[in-house]
């Protein structure tokens, strides 16, 4: 009888644990400030590069593991990266968009409002689409950014890898307001002798259900 007792009790205690972790999803968009570290292979040479406005959108799944405090949390987002550099009249924008693939090991801290929450794991992107403005005096060009590994006609390679990190607030009403950093640590640049690696900085607003 006590081993039935001790038997069920463990049954209910699981049944419990589980509904609590619950396996939630939401949704995201938000701004961007990106830039880009480029220096010479080989060489202490270095570029600074201006920050440049662009946004992201995506979705995510949030997964309990282990404990309450902790969740696994994967993405897929829509997010603009890139840089601006402006020198004697002469100005570049850099608007290279990729699909991206992060996922973040999460440790939530609740209150009663909701949860902040904290996180950090690896990134992997693919390059889509973009643009390349110019403005040299008066004199505006615009060209489609391609993506690949020969320098003569590609501007960034079309893979992308990094770490990702994260702070922010959930709100039991299911909004959520999250900053991010990516660092990028691969070299997306095809030049043999040169390096490229994205940073980036995101708002965001998102709806959790």
């Amino acid at each position: 009888m006590k081993k039935l007792l001790l038997a069920i009790l463990a049954a209910g205690s699981f049944a419990t644990a589980s509904a609590q972790s619950k396996v939630t999803y939401g949704i995201s968009s938000g701004v961007n400030f990106a830039k880009v570290g480029i220096s010479a292979t080989g060489s202490s040479l270095s570029i600074s590069t201006s920050s440049l406005t662009t946004f992201s959108v995506g979705a995510f799944a949030d997964i309990p593991v282990g404990s309450k405090n902790f969740s696994v949390q994967p993405g897929l987002y829509y997010t603009g990266k890139g840089f601006q550099l402006s020198e004697a009249g002469t100005s570049i924008k850099s608007k290279p968009f990729y699909l991206q693939v992060p996922v973040s090991l999460v440790y939530n801290v609740p209150f009663s409002g909701g949860k902040v929450f904290f996180g950090a794991g690896p990134y992997a992107a693919i390059g889509l689409n973009g643009k390349l403005e110019g403005t040299d005096g008066n004199a505006k060009e615009s060209e489609d950014i391609k993506f690949g590994d020969n320098p003569a006609t590609d501007f960034y390679k079309r893979t992308d890898f990094g770490a990702t990190g994260m702070a922010g607030i959930g709100l039991t009403n299911g909004l959520l307001f999250k900053v991010n950093y990516d660092l990028g640590l691969s070299n997306v640049s095809p030049e043999s002798d040169a390096k490229i690696k994205h940073r980036v900085v995101g708002l965001s607003v998102g709806y959790s259900f």
